[in-house]
């Protein structure tokens, strides 16, 4: 089914509408009516009762995101919010390894007395914990410094800063924010290739793939890096949605 991203829209937030200067133009959003003056709405183009909610020259009206443009801001605000829950989780981890590095030993100690007390438990279902990955890798990380737990620590906060930043950047459909998200999830794409090649699970397939994805779309609906016309191009089919553009046209052709 067709979604209607203008009405849905317009449901959602209101209509929005504007009486221009241009006699001719102003004549195609304007009626009267039994209740009173109708203006049609620059998002759907529905007639919405009631005074305008501004006035002027047609070049001074608002840019407002209709068709294609609105599905694509759907898009990106998706993505913002995948980019605020990682840029959240990332902080959590960070704090955690954080406080791990100030607690280390007390956290050795609490983790081999449960791991003594649980070691028969597993035994008995014929799982050896200590041959166990997960364990070992548990293991491992007791034996690093804690200088390097702190670097570890700070390169995921900042990690988590770039995320929340891209996300905030998306909401708001910032041009900036764009070519950010493009530039820094591909450049973990390789990261993400070989951590496949240590270990496959779906959970790190899905989120290779999404980041693809995401890659792709942005570089080539947003025509950045030149793709497509580049910025020019990008602003002229933006602009070439505005309804009073297509009014405009229109009253010309007529």
């Amino acid at each position: 089914m067709k979604i209607d991203w203008d009405r849905r829209t317009c449901a959602r937030k209101g209509h929005v509408t504007y009486a221009p200067d241009d006699p001719r133009l102003r004549v195609r959003l304007h009626a009267q009516t039994a209740l009173g003056e109708v203006w049609r709405c620059l998002r759907c183009g529905d007639f919405a009762l009631g005074a305008p909610h501004g006035s002027g020259p047609a070049a001074e009206a608002p840019l407002v995101p209709r068709g294609k443009v609105l599905r694509d801001l759907f898009v990106l605000r998706f993505l913002a919010i995948e980019r605020a829950l990682r840029g959240v989780f990332i902080v959590l981890v960070a704090a955690a390894v954080w406080k791990f590095s100030n607690s280390q030993d007390a956290v050795r100690r609490l983790f081999d007395e449960y791991l003594d007390v649980l070691r028969p438990v597993f035994r008995h279902f014929h799982y050896d914990l200590d041959h166990s990955p997960v364990v070992g890798t548990i293991q491992k990380t007791f034996g690093y410094k804690h200088s390097t737990l702190l670097l570890v620590a700070g390169l995921l906060l900042a990690y988590a800063v770039i995320e929340i930043v891209e996300a905030v950047g998306l909401w708001y459909a910032k041009r900036w924010a764009e070519y950010l998200t493009v530039v820094a999830t591909a450049a973990f794409l390789p990261l993400e290739i070989y951590e496949l090649t240590e270990h496959i699970s779906w959970l790190k397939i899905a989120t290779l793939v999404l980041n693809i994805l995401a890659v792709l779309y942005i570089a080539l609906t947003k025509r950045l890096f030149g793709l497509r016309g580049g910025h020019r191009a990008f602003e002229a089919e933006r602009r070439s949605a505005s309804f009073l553009e297509v009014e405009e046209s229109a009253g010309v052709l007529v």
